[in-house]
């Protein structure tokens, strides 16, 4: 297993399900196979008030899963063995760890990088190197949007937030991380219009700007929505409504 960083917690680790039983200090995994950015999530996370983990590959994330799940992960993109892709994909494929929030963290500045992960399920991307203050902000922005959802409802759409399933009519649909994420949007504000800034924001991360990405989604929700007597509405200029 990876090296690992700590902030001297204990009994971080010895907790059991997601969130604290002995502290309410949330818990992050980090990975990253720089050791210099391994002591920065050290003192920075750990400092601001947070039970830190890190390991420097895969192998030592999933072996403190199987242990414990965290609040949030910091994932770097490239690493030895597995990449940070590989990783990611394999977190959202298992039903325990698909809806952890995981901020992806590379010196990999393209786009093409940004939009692979963030299609792969990330909920943020931050570029090498990068400010404390930022990381700090992104981090706490992540976790204030993982409260328990509990049962949605608008007209014959049913959404439980437990078991992250979805009805239409009666009927199961199957949606994508994505879609079921701009969906609860939705269902939290029936009849409101929510604005293209927003939408974007909410589900892709701050100043993700690939508005041409969220018109895809909203058709393919619609799709999956078309036996239902609620419609995604287009409100020409500004955004979309649930009505």
């Amino acid at each position: 297993m990876g090296g690992i960083c700590g902030n001297g917690s204990a009994q971080a680790r010895l907790r059991s399900g997601r969130g604290s039983i002995m502290s309410d200090r949330r818990l992050i995994y980090a990975v990253d196979d720089e050791l210099s950015i391994r002591e920065v999530y050290r003192y920075a996370i750990g400092g601001a008030g947070f039970d830190i983990q890190c390991f420097e590959n895969g192998e030592g994330l999933f072996t403190a899963i199987n242990a414990q799940l965290p609040d949030l992960v910091l994932l770097d993109i490239m690493l030895d063995g597995a990449d940070g892709h590989e990783l990611l994909s394999a977190l959202r494929r298992n039903p325990l760890t698909a809806d952890i929030p995981v901020i992806m963290v590379s010196a990999k500045g393209e786009e093409i990088d940004k939009v692979r992960g963030l299609d792969l399920g990330a909920d943020d991307y931050l570029a090498k190197p990068f400010g404390v203050l930022e990381l700090i902000a992104r981090i706490n922005a992540k976790l204030r949007k993982t409260k328990p959802d509990g049962v949605l409802t608008y007209a014959d759409i049913v959404m439980d937030g437990d078991s992250r399933s979805v009805t239409v009519a009666g009927n199961p649909v199957s949606l994508t991380l994505k879609e079921y994420s701009l969906l609860r949007l939705f269902l939290s504000s029936p009849g409101k219009v929510l604005g293209r800034d927003l939408l974007l924001d909410s589900v892709w991360g701050v100043n993700y700007g690939e508005t041409r990405t969220l018109d895809i989604h909203i058709g393919q929700l619609r799709k999956e929505l078309s036996g239902s007597a609620a419609s995604i509405l287009t409100v020409r200029g500004v955004g979309y409504m649930l009505k």
